[in-house]
């Protein structure tokens, strides 16, 4: 058939072109395997595979290594390879090709030359070597596939024992305080459909991660957990709902220290008819109890209102349209300077240096809430002059005085520069950040979200939350325990040791101390110091022993690791004895 095909002079030229470049690319990939096979031979610092040591040690120059004898000043920290296992394995076949196995003396450009000649025809596809070779690589390709460790994606990462206790411990605190103020445990799906994500989170809607098709449905990983709890209120035509969540959100974020693309949140929100700023102050103070009882050291809320917000870009004279686009860049203010902002406002947003500047002015001021809303309420302020902003400040003036008699302002300040950038808040909006030596930044935020809820319905039903970052709250906690070193992966209160193999025996004494409540391993062993250390590695404070002398005695000893004391008890009182002690220290 290919004799009736007829061929072009400008495609037999093409043709031509193309096989002399795939020579060309053979020449230079030959001469890269020379030079790389040059590499290992020169440089000792490259492990070597186990094939080629061995050939080394059938030589005439001796191997230190063969003969178990370790190198002067050969040291593990010194051993860093510059090529992978894999890599070096094939380079180390293609050496031995080249050369026939023989002992490579020195490395000079004239077997450079050679090398790169043999292995150029060694490429070449009509080579009969050629097959043997690709099937020797994938040997090796497959071994060392098999040997890499496995990865995690980008801002993800694992916890192990000791980051699972300080976060159990966290979460207990967290949901007692929820718990405290009568809200009530909520579950969403980890994914939704898109379109109940896409519009409500302005210019961080690029940060969804979309998954692919679902049988006809869009669907998306949930951003936050307010989203999900409006269309959840909307769905189930719920008037009154105060709720707590506790679960991970997904975004398609560039990943930093502190910053993560799967975190955990933990919301408490309240939606329903209220009067003015009642559930909003519930919402603050529940904030101001987390954050004290998690304890981890001093911080401060920036609030602000957006309505207080949108009459100060008024009075600035920016559009009504960039309002939110605005906000947007303000929002970055924690981050970046106030020039940079500008330079943003102005070259990409279109705001005149004018009206950037005014923005700048404004911006500035902060500090305790009622003193800055005396300041924004004297007379002849701009603000008194707009009717969102005197509607803002008389309630912030009532949030303000129930935060003061609860004793919750102190933490608290009045902060025109924070913005907040989603699109649904409507009123107050607030951000906790921690003052610490830990750099995490925000650690909590949230606000009021009076039209999300209708959205998703006709029906407007008002609501105003809080999310606790806990993951930047939690490497905070992390690093306080570590300090102190007091961090416990397990609440074990009894070790159960056994010296010998009596499963039996274990069995029976480790289920009383269970059946009473109380928190115990076991293990068995013939040699005590590994139980001992055991228990004092793990902060196990309390062991019962129990060797040949006291089975046949009818008795147990008790130690006190902490004061390193010892009492023999009754067997058959042994775990009252105990649960005694650990109540009543």
């Amino acid at each position: 058939m290919l004799g009736k095909v007829t061929i072009d002079s400008d495609a037999v030229s093409v043709l031509r072109g193309v096989y002399n470049s795939l020579l060309k690319f053979r020449d230079i990939l030959a001469w890269e395997a020379a030079v790389a096979m040059a590499v290992i031979e020169m440089d000792s610092s490259i492990e070597k595979p186990q094939a080629c040591e061995e050939n080394e040690a059938g030589s005439s120059t001796e191997n230190p290594h063969a003969s178990g004898e370790k190198p002067k000043g050969d040291k593990k920290s010194k051993k860093k390879k510059t090529l992978g296992k894999g890599t070096s394995a094939v380079l180390m076949l293609l050496r031995d090709l080249v050369t026939n196995g023989k002992e490579v003396l020195s490395v000079n450009s004239a077997l450079l030359a050679e090398w790169g000649t043999e292995l150029s025809l060694l490429f070449d596809p009509k080579c009969p070597r050629l097959v043997s070779l690709v099937d020797k690589v994938k040997e090796i390709v497959e071994t060392n596939e098999v040997r890499r460790l496995p990865k995690i994606p980008k801002g993800t990462r694992d916890f192990g024992k000791e980051q699972m206790a300080i976060r159990e411990h966290a979460f207990s605190i967290i949901t007692g305080v929820f718990k405290m103020h009568g809200a009530v445990s909520l579950d969403t799906p980890v994914f939704e459909l898109r379109e109940t994500l896409m519009g409500k989170y302005g210019e961080d809607s690029k940060l969804i991660y979309d998954l692919a098709d679902q049988g006809g449905e869009l669907c998306s990983l949930r951003y936050d957990l307010t989203v999900p709890f409006a269309r959840y209120v909307a769905m189930n035509n719920i008037s009154s709902l105060k709720r707590y969540q506790i679960a991970k959100v997904y975004r398609r974020d560039n990943p930093s220290k502190g910053r993560y693309r799967e975190f955990y949140q933990c919301d408490f929100d309240i939606a329903g008819v209220y009067e003015t700023m009642e559930p909003d102050f519930e919402v603050i103070k529940v904030l101001t109890e987390l954050l004290d009882q998690l304890d981890i050291g001093t911080y401060e809320i920036k609030l602000n209102h957006r309505k207080l917000l949108d009459g100060m870009l008024e009075i600035c004279g920016v559009p009504p349209e960039k309002f939110r686009t605005v906000c947007s860049s303000i929002d970055k203010l924690d981050k970046q300077t106030f020039e940079q902002v500008k330079k943003e406002l102005v070259d990409e947003k279109g705001i005149s240096n004018e009206t950037a500047d005014k923005i700048g002015d404004l911006v500035k001021t902060r500090g305790p809430p009622l003193e800055v809303l005396l300041e924004l309420r004297k007379e002849g302020s701009k603000f008194m002059g707009n009717a969102g902003s005197v509607t803002a400040l008389n309630e912030l003036e009532i949030l303000f005085k129930a935060l003061d008699k609860a004793n919750a302002i102190g933490k608290i300040v009045f902060d025109l520069s924070l913005a907040r950038g989603l699109d649904y808040y409507t009123g107050v909006i607030y951000e906790a950040v921690f003052k610490g030596t830990t750099q995490v930044g925000s650690i909590a935020a949230g606000g009021r979200y009076d039209n999300l809820v209708g959205m998703f319905s006709g029906k407007q039903v008002p609501a105003v939350g809080v999310s606790l970052g806990i993951e930047r709250v939690f490497a905070i906690m992390e690093q306080q325990e570590m300090e102190k070193n007091q961090i416990r992966a397990t609440e074990t209160e009894v070790l159960v040791s056994i010296i010998g193999k009596d499963l039996i025996l274990a069995a029976e004494l480790v289920s009383e101390l269970w059946n009473a409540g109380i928190k115990a391993e076991f293990k068995l062993t013939t040699r005590i110091q590994n139980h001992l250390k055991y228990a004092t590695q793990s902060g196990i404070p309390w062991m019962v022993l129990v060797g040949e002398s006291e089975i046949s005695s009818g008795k147990v000893k008790l130690k006190n690791l902490a004061a390193s004391q010892e009492e023999e008890v009754d067997r058959t009182e042994f775990a009252q004895v105990l649960k005694q002690k650990l109540r009543n220290p």
